[in-house]
């Protein structure tokens, strides 16, 4: 078996195919990480050591990781900010990159229609965002133009399609 370079976690390398048995341990992870192998052995009719061994799989090949996820309801003082970034096509890859390796951007998209590329991240303040939106990201090779949108209320969010936290200063 050939191994693939590691790449930071921020930009995951493709995880392998799933089979049917992959797929019937994430949803029930998804629904409760917290729940044991064993649980899950008796849920899906096989042996605890063979979940064991599937779960290292999917995390070694980042198909799932476990961690836990901040409530949307405790950063109330926090801003979700989309911003949508017009990109040279050259470019896009490196800029994938670069955002990904912005702390404060949690989520990194590729785009077909009005942007290129789309970026999402918790922000403490306006200041914040002009911060990161016109001064950092702006000042990228290859960004021809940003714009932000503030969401002013979250009436839906599922973690499992996207995963965005505050990062917490000290």
């Amino acid at each position: 078996m050939t191994r693939r370079p590691s790449r930071p976690p921020e930009v995951p390398e493709a995880p392998e195919a799933l089979d049917a048995l992959d797929r019937k341990i994430i949803e029930l992870l998804s629904k409760d990480a917290r729940v044991s192998n064993r649980h899950v052995a008796l849920q899906l009719g096989v042996t605890e050591g063979t979940i064991r061994g599937r779960i290292k799989r999917l995390q070694q090949s980042n198909s799932i990781r476990m961690t836990a996820v901040t409530s949307t309801l405790l950063a109330n003082s926090l801003r979700t900010v989309l911003i949508g970034i017009d990109a040279d096509q050259p470019q896009i890859k490196q800029l994938c990159r670069k955002l990904a390796a912005m702390p404060e951007i949690r989520c990194v998209i590729r785009m077909l229609g009005r942007y290129d590329l789309l970026a999402i991240g918790l922000f403490e303040s306006l200041e914040e965002v002009v911060e990161i939106a016109n001064n950092r990201i702006l000042a990228l090779p290859g960004v021809r133009r940003v714009e932000t949108s503030i969401a002013v209320k979250t009436l839906k969010y599922d973690h499992r399609v996207a995963k965005i936290t505050p990062v917490w200063k000290q």
